[in-house]
């Protein structure tokens, strides 16, 4: 059995943003945040449900993935592959849109009911060790959460190193699903939530109709051209500051240091031949 990249644009929402297999959101959303007993959510109401892209390449027809449950609570769900400028402030933003939106000028403030953001980041962004981290407005001297409808949990999938048999728990197997389902040959024998193996089952590229798995190709072709365009203008931008400290008689050997080359891949960029 060969299963799709989950990190993939298409595949992420196809997944989560599944109107016929809600359970998968519902189980990732309890796992992330820790819900249990009473506090579990038991359904959801898709916002924005997946949509294919109407055109090879095109982006898919949603941001991301968001839903509310039972109770009012609205979930933003991202999948972010690269970080990008303001991502801080980017996640904020669509946090508080997606909140003061909930009513209109005029209407009364209990009605409204708490956002939480949920990141699933293939970078490093926080400082801690741990791969899911959470955030909330604090009050700084007590660490008091005074301010409780604003949350914020993230999964960092460079931090997650486990294997199969160390998966203790179900946030880290919904973890270990999302970074190396594309590795595997067989669902792990450790899956035993229903929501996850329905996840395993859609990720699963048999399952997969010719049209949808196009748009997953098409949509990884796209995001390599991207890293491609991203990784040219830095190299570029590494050549011009090389010749400007260069023009300006800084040594080769502090050239290099500065732009975190070797002093070969640095003569290279001056046209230099260094000395055997």
């Amino acid at each position: 059995m060969t299963f799709v990249d989950v990190k993939n644009d298409v595949a992420f929402r196809k997944i989560f943003g599944n109107e016929n297999k809600k359970i998968i959101l519902i189980s990732f959303l309890n796992a992330v945040l820790g819900l249990e007993g009473r506090d579990r959510i038991k359904e959801v109401t898709l916002l924005n449900p997946f949509q294919l892209p109407r055109l090879a390449g095109e982006k898919s027809s949603i941001i991301d993935v968001r839903a509310t449950d039972e109770k009012g609570s609205t979930f933003i769900v991202e999948m972010q592959v690269a970080e990008p400028a303001g991502f801080d402030k980017r996640v904020l933003y669509y946090t508080s849109k997606d909140y003061a939106g909930q009513i209109n000028s005029g209407d009364d403030y209990p009605l409204l009911r708490p956002v939480y953001f949920i990141g699933v980041l293939n970078f490093d962004y926080f400082l801690g060790e741990d791969y899911l981290s959470s955030h909330s407005i604090i009050d700084e001297a007590t660490g008091e959460n005074g301010f409780k409808d604003l949350k914020f949990r993230f999964i960092e999938l460079k931090k997650f190193n486990k294997k199969t048999h160390e998966l203790k728990n179900i946030i880290d197997k919904w973890t270990f699903f999302i970074k190396n389902a594309e590795n595997l040959e067989v669902m792990p024998d450790n899956v035993d939530d229903e929501g996850l193996k329905e996840a395993y089952e859609e990720a699963a590229q048999h399952n997969w109709s010719r049209e949808a798995y196009n748009a997953y190709i098409y949509s990884g072709i796209r995001e390599q051209d991207e890293k491609g365009r991203v990784e040219l203008a830095e190299r570029r931008r590494i050549e011009r500051v090389v010749k400007q400290l260069h023009q300006n008689n800084v040594p080769l050997s502090i050239i290099a240091m500065s732009v975190e080359l070797t002093e070969q891949e640095t003569a290279e960029i001056l046209g230099i031949q260094q000395d055997e």
